[in-house]
């Protein structure tokens, strides 16, 4: 994520709302990727600093969930990224609100990396095949919901988060249950858009060879394949072909994976470059990226643990994961829309 400039020169991050130095609400702009500083009009309108008249997001403005302004707005009174919700928690429980300012403020850094890719982002109301999010609670939270239970998952479009994610205690427990070493609300949405970008630009193109040919059949049984995964365990040596241990469980969790790794790297570098840590490349080849990645993640690891904390980012990428990551790459590449899809029998 690049470091944004207030009117007044000072630094602005992409969660800010207000100028810590002149005190000027903020909002940030998807279309334009950029955060405007607002003066507020006798009428109470906003305008930046070109005299534009600038409407919030209804979710800024109403609930305080979001920053973002309207960059297209469609007459919901939604931002882009809060256009693609399909079930937001119930509001009556006022803790909820401050777990569905978290699970935004993760997923407006989704969207916005996904933006800065040139991937299609468009709502399930506009589009059969659009994306849409479904933040759900179950009855380990909360005794009084319908649900019994509710996973982490994408299906069809939907991706669902289980607001139980927003809780430290809870992503403690599930990491130490799990032995998951990484787990967190911006990682789960990466991985689980790895499942639906699978569905919209490799699955029925020409994508599926290479990626059979990396990460395997994925017309394997997935109910079986969870339950192999699980019966197998400890698994040995599973860092000589995979991101990570759960990415054994099938070829589309190994995707998804190697994806959401993908999008770390994107993020994280970007973030890196604006603080002046790294030099600002011409050349952003993937092994380019690579290699900065490999050298920024173990500055990361270091300081981390001068400070007594766990590896920010402790996963190794063997030559095998290189490979597939060089893949993911490629689909995401500028000429992913021209490539022709066929029927796969």
């Amino acid at each position: 994520m690049k470091i944004f400039k207030c009117e007044c020169g000072s630094q602005l991050y992409f969660d800010n709302t207000k100028c810590l130095s002149c005190n000027k609400k903020l909002a940030y702009n998807f279309s334009t990727d950029s955060i405007d500083t607002l003066t507020v009009s006798d009428d109470h309108r906003y305008y930046n600093s070109n005299n534009e008249e600038v409407k919030l997001c209804y979710n800024y403005n109403i609930h305080g969930v979001c920053n973002a302004s309207l960059a297209n707005d469609d007459g919901s009174g939604l931002c882009i990224s809060c256009q693609l919700n399909r079930t937001i928690p119930n509001l009556e429980n006022k803790k909820n609100v401050e777990k569905w300012a978290k699970l935004e403020k993760a997923k407006r850094r989704l969207i916005r990396t996904l933006l800065q890719l040139n991937l299609p982002v468009e709502s399930f109301t506009k589009n059969n095949n659009g994306l849409g999010f479904d933040f759900l609670e179950d009855q380990q939270q909360n005794p009084n919901v319908f649900n019994e239970f509710v996973a982490t998952g994408h299906y069809l479009g939907v991706i669902t988060i289980n607001l139980a994610e927003t809780d430290d205690i809870y992503v403690e427990n599930a990491k130490n249950e799990l032995g998951e070493q990484y787990r967190t609300l911006l990682g789960h949405l990466r991985h689980e858009s790895g499942h639906y970008y699978y569905d919209l630009l490799v699955k029925n193109t020409n994508w599926l060879k290479p990626f059979r040919n990396l990460f395997g059949n994925e017309e394997i049984d997935y109910q079986n394949a969870l339950k192999n995964y699980y019966q197998t365990k400890p698994h040995e040596n599973w860092n000589d072909q995979y991101i990570s241990e759960y990415s054994m469980v099938h070829p589309l969790e190994d995707w998804a994976e190697c994806w959401a790794h993908y999008l770390h790297m994107v993020d994280t570098l970007e973030t890196a470059r604006s603080l002046n840590i790294l030099k600002d490349r011409h050349n952003k080849s993937i092994d380019t990226q690579l290699s900065d990645w490999s050298n920024l993640t173990i500055a990361l690891n270091e300081l981390n643990r001068s400070m007594g904390l766990n590896d920010a980012y402790p996963f190794v990428l063997s030559q095998t994961v290189i490979k597939k990551i060089h893949l993911v790459d490629q689909i995401i590449g500028p000429n992913f829309a021209t490539i022709p899809k066929v029927e796969v029998g």
